[in-house]
């Protein structure tokens, strides 16, 4: 499990970690699984940052999702394993910070398949790479309760399972 906190934003009213409520993991991992679109964040060879929408699912605690090979984003998590993912919805946002692994165990990339295309009836093309995305640093926030609600899970580094 992830230690949980309050996020550190001098300036914007958060309160102490004994006020409010700090939101439990289950509330993120929630979002997290039942959310159809995701922003992702890579970083560009330059250092510039890179955002697109995909569609993808979670599962076996990490983010799964597909793209090609020669995209953006893909060419970018080659160079930089590093990147930002966040659930469509930011009333009650969750921002995962991690980094992205290339799924070679073939078991796993046939499970993400097979739920991608439950979820999204779509095939995934099978020589393009999926990736997971473990968990670092998530933040999780309740817009309406913003200065009570905001909360900071860390992970501790993830032997990645996507190797096996």
């Amino acid at each position: 499990m992830p230690t949980v906190t309050r996020p550190h934003a001098p300036g914007y009213g958060i309160v102490g970690p004994k006020e409010g409520k700090l939101l439990p993991w289950t509330w993120a991992a929630e979002r997290l699984s039942n959310a159809r679109n995701y922003f992702i964040s890579t970083v560009r060879p330059d250092g510039s940052p890179h955002v697109m929408i995909v569609w993808g699912l979670w599962m076996d605690d990490a983010f799964y999702f597909s793209t090609g090979r020669k995209s953006r984003k893909g060419r970018n998590l080659a160079d930089n394993p590093r990147c930002v993912v966040c659930p469509e919805d930011g009333k009650e946002a969750v921002i995962m910070e991690g980094s992205a692994e290339e799924v070679s165990d073939e078991e796993a990339r046939t499970e993400f398949i097979e739920a991608y295309y439950a979820k999204y009836q779509w095939d995934i093309p099978k020589n393009e790479p999926i990736f997971a995305v473990h968990p670092q640093v998530v933040f999780g926030l309740i817009e309406k309760e913003f200065t009570t609600s905001a909360t900071r899970w860390t992970f501790e580094k993830q032997q990645a399972a996507v190797g096996r």
